[in-house]
């Protein structure tokens, strides 16, 4: 039998995953990425949760990623004044994630995919797909093509693959908001597994502590418009560090001495998500991760769905008789979940941004009854979900 080729275009977490699980399932893949080179030293950080973390694990690749993160048990908050509001904690068990670089992670997969041998082409930007019923050919904008029995679109939340298989789906929606962030050193915190919500006096603000006295931190902030990231980046260091500073000068320790001791430059991104898409595919072509459901980073959760998709993607691909009914089945067993998430992320990312008096006044005197209640079985839904690649799909 002549061998099957999958094509996957782009390299960051649901890309590599997915040429995994595809060989696995009898696939010859390859990765096909836009940018010029790999990104193992761009960004900033990301969590992986539990639900991630297991597909990492049947990746065997968790290790890496437990002996670099920071491990999450624990979650604090605290009110702009310094009033303590509550703490979430879980000693036992699995943690509820990791929190880990995200060139980091996307070293990990990608390493991981080349070790199985599965090529990896940088360069190489999407510009058309040829589909046929059974056969699908993606050209690039250097003039090169690749022929596949499937393609899977794992290009991001401006994803070019959805834009062809799918020109009138929604675009992403702009939050409101941009997300900025940042490393630190040098400042004398305590290293523990938990992340730290401070509901600031006028904005939020969250860190983590490593072991080695490194220190995660990050914000957000109202912003009009619909900013690109390109147009954020455009912006010069200097004047986003005065912005910043300024936004947090009023607040306790140690928020405003960690912004100040920041050592590397500081990330700014605006915050989109993606609640649902008419289109998951398109014959033998699919999407999976932020092309069909970015969603905001408030909840945790972006690269343990893309995680998630591309184990359950390959499961279906394996267990169809042709890629059209895989994706089909797949876009069944997903579309649920994945949007119940993208919605219940872009909730949390309202209340944690409430400024006006008012609200505020509810959000803390609420917020400690609302913590006393909540615990690992609240959140199971979100966490506890579990794809296991030896079962058979129904």
């Amino acid at each position: 039998m002549a061998s099957r080729k999958a094509i996957i275009i782009g390299c960051g977490i649901a890309g590599p995953a997915a040429a995994i699980f595809l060989k696995r399932a009898g696939y010859e893949p390859h990765i096909f990425e836009a940018q010029p080179d790999h990104d193992d030293y761009a960004g900033l950080f990301l969590n992986v949760a539990r639900n991630g973390m297991r597909v990492l694990r049947e990746l065997g690749v968790d290790g890496r990623i437990r002996g670099e993160g920071i491990e999450l048990r624990a979650m604090t908050f605290r009110s702009g004044n310094g009033k303590f509001l509550g703490r979430i904690e879980d000693p036992s068990g699995e943690p509820q994630g990791y929190t880990v670089k995200r060139g980091f992670l996307h070293r990990v997969l990608r390493e991981a995919a080349e070790s199985e041998g599965i090529p990896v082409t940088f360069g190489r930007k999407l510009r058309d797909l040829r589909i046929d019923p059974d056969r699908v050919t993606a050209e690039f904008e250097d003039g090169s093509c690749a022929e596949g029995d499937l393609l899977v679109g794992c290009d991001g939340i401006h994803s070019i693959t959805r834009r062809l298989i799918a020109p009138d789906a929604a675009e992403p929606a702009y939050t409101g908001l941009i997300s900025f962030g940042g490393i630190a050193r040098g400042v004398d915190l305590p290293p523990e597994p938990a992340q730290h919500m401070v509901f600031g006096k006028k904005a939020f603000f969250g860190y983590l502590v490593k072991r080695d006295g490194e220190i995660y931190w990050f914000g957000n902030l109202d912003y009009p418009g619909r900013p690109t990231r390109r147009e954020l980046q455009a912006v010069p260091q200097a004047e986003w560090r005065r912005v910043i500073e300024a936004l947090y000068r009023h607040d306790l320790h140690p928020v405003p001495e960690i912004i100040r001791k920041s050592e590397s430059g500081i990330g700014v991104y605006p915050i989109y998500d993606l609640m649902s898409v008419s289109r998951w595919h398109k014959g033998p072509v699919a999407l999976i991760g932020d092309a069909i459901h970015a969603t905001s980073p408030n909840a945790g959760q972006g690269a343990s769905l893309a995680l998630e998709d591309a184990l359950a993607l390959a499961k279906c691909v394996r267990d169809s008789a042709t890629p059209d009914q895989a994706f089909r089945r797949f876009e069944q067993l997903r579309r649920e979940r994945v949007e119940k998430v993208v919605r219940y992320s872009r909730s949390i990312g309202r209340r944690k941004h409430a400024v006006n008096p008012v609200q505020v006044f509810f959000r803390d005197l609420m917020l400690p009854f609302f913590l006393k209640r909540a615990g690992r079985d609240s959140q199971a839904w979100l966490y506890d979900y579990r794809i296991d690649w030896n079962d058979g799909v129904n």
